[in-house]
């Protein structure tokens, strides 16, 4: 009895897994992005002389798959534990862990396995710049027989003695050409109700980010069970292109209290951060053929307003410096007129 009841756990454990991790690319075959970093990370496995690699780019773009792909290609099943090391920020990476554990996985050898360990450090950027100095000497010194790979998302934050020693490659954000037939697959897969509407939102809001993509379509259709423009906007908070344009005209054609009135009662209704109704305003003003002097000093504002937002201001004053920015605007057009 109990040995027939077995097996089931692990499969309502892959049904109940979110479905970044159910589709997570197992192999350098699955991903489907960057095919000139991949073509070369397999040449430099099946010549056997991978180099130590940095692998830098916005989240979600197939870092982390495409070097876990790489380890599962190195190594089979059974070894895979005794010879990679992976940690991310939140594992202690002090400098007592690069001395510590590190040190000691990179400097005992393999006996019985030719071929190196595999150290991957997962979100490199938020290691502190002691740790950073340290892992130098350990990379140098065990090359012979460990090789790291570092993932980030900010180069910059990687100090360019580490740079130095790594081979870089660069994962740009995710193109809609690729992201599509991927999205595709996981709504067959899950049988989604979607709309053409609502796999544009997908791809529109998650800017070249797979994992916010599949995060978004898998919230959307638990909560509504069809996937629309306009479910797929209320699930993630963001305002509707209809509300942007309400917000425009309220603040180009309304006077003050009136366009505050209404944005608020908007905002109230639909949970909506200024911060988003901010960037979409920006894309329309970008649209709208304004006098160029009228445009400059719309932006400018707008961007102190972007700026004081993300400092941590209230709310309702920076809406209120938004809308003056607006009224100010209107009547530069109409004196220009």
């Amino acid at each position: 009895m109990e040995t027939s009841a077995q097996p089931q756990p692990a499969a309502s454990k892959i049904r109940n897994l979110p479905w970044v991790e159910k589709y997570r690319p197992q192999t350098l075959g699955d991903l489907i992005s960057h095919q000139d970093i991949l073509s070369t990370i397999q040449k430099f496995i099946s010549e056997d002389r991978l180099p130590h690699l940095l692998l830098y780019g916005p989240p979600g773009t197939g870092k982390t798959s495409t070097i876990l792909a790489c380890a599962k290609q190195l190594y089979k099943d059974k070894e895979f534990g005794s010879m990679v090391l992976e940690l991310n920020a939140s594992d202690d990476r002090g400098i007592d862990i690069v001395r510590g554990p590190i040190l000691s996985f990179a400097s005992t050898r393999t006996i019985f396995k030719k071929g190196f360990k595999l150290v991957i450090l997962d979100e490199a950027d938020a290691m502190t710049q002691d740790a950073q100095n340290a892992l130098r000497r350990v990379i140098e010194k065990f090359t012979e027989n460990t090789r790291f790979c570092l993932i980030c998302n900010y180069l910059s934050k990687i100090i360019p003695a580490l740079q130095s020693r790594c081979t870089r490659f660069r994962f740009g954000p995710l193109t809609p050409e690729l992201m599509v037939p991927r999205l595709e697959h996981v709504i067959e897969e899950e049988k989604v109700d979607v709309s053409e509407d609502g796999m544009k939102a997908l791809i529109t809001l998650s800017s070249g980010d797979m994992r916010r993509a599949l995060n978004i379509l898998q919230s959307t259709s638990m909560a509504f069970g069809k996937v629309t423009e306009e479910t797929v906007y209320t699930c993630t908070g963001h305002p509707l292109k209809s509300d942007i344009a309400n917000i425009l005209d309220w603040m180009l054609n309304q006077d003050f209290t009136t366009a505050y009135r209404n944005i608020m009662e908007l905002k109230t209704l639909k949970g909506l951060a200024l911060h988003d109704i901010l960037t979409e305003i920006h894309l329309f003003v970008h649209r709208v053929d304004f006098p160029s002097s009228v445009r400059i000093h719309l932006l400018t504002k707008m961007a102190d307003i972007e700026y004081r937002l993300s400092v941590g201001t209230n709310e309702k004053i920076q809406l209120s410096s938004l809308i003056a920015a607006f009224q100010v605007t209107r009547d530069l057009i109409v004196s220009e007129a």
